[in-house]
């Protein structure tokens, strides 16, 4: 919680105010799950590339699209503060830049392994080679 206005009266002192209408916990929210975590979305697909502390071990985002659920395990195994040696989507290899999004319902399981990006790595999809997602028509 970040507050915006920080009481000095000694009834109140050190009291914050006006935290949450600000719009500090859109900001906050963001720069922990975008800049820290590093889950960005892209219009139909997603991109992970973690910016953390060497020292962790990993973390883990549930994060909710439309119906679905995604369940993310980010592993650091060599301790690093960035770089995304792999990315596999329900048990297919994906590219961590562009990770198909989907509105099924269900859970989707995403393993990402911090490390050096890898030389195998497949490439990004041109925008005429994207996966279609369903139905839904094009923006």
């Amino acid at each position: 919680m970040v507050a915006a206005d920080v009481y000095t009266h000694p009834a109140h002192i050190g009291r914050g105010g006006w935290t949450w209408y600000t719009g500090s916990a859109a900001w906050m929210y963001r720069l922990g799950l975008e800049s820290i975590l590093g889950l960005r979305r892209r219009g139909r697909s997603f991109a992970v590339a973690p910016c953390v502390p060497g020292s962790w071990n990993g973390f883990v985002v549930r994060w909710r699209h439309g119906t679905s659920h995604y369940e993310i395990t980010v592993e650091n195994p060599e301790h690093r503060n960035r770089g995304v040696a792999q990315a596999v989507l329900d048990g297919v290899r994906v590219d961590p830049r562009a990770i198909p999004l989907s509105d099924e319902a269900g859970v989707h399981r995403l393993r990402v392994v911090m490390g050096e990006p890898s030389p195998e790595a497949p490439p990004v999809p041109a925008p005429e080679a994207t996966l279609s997602l369903g139905n839904s028509p094009e923006h």
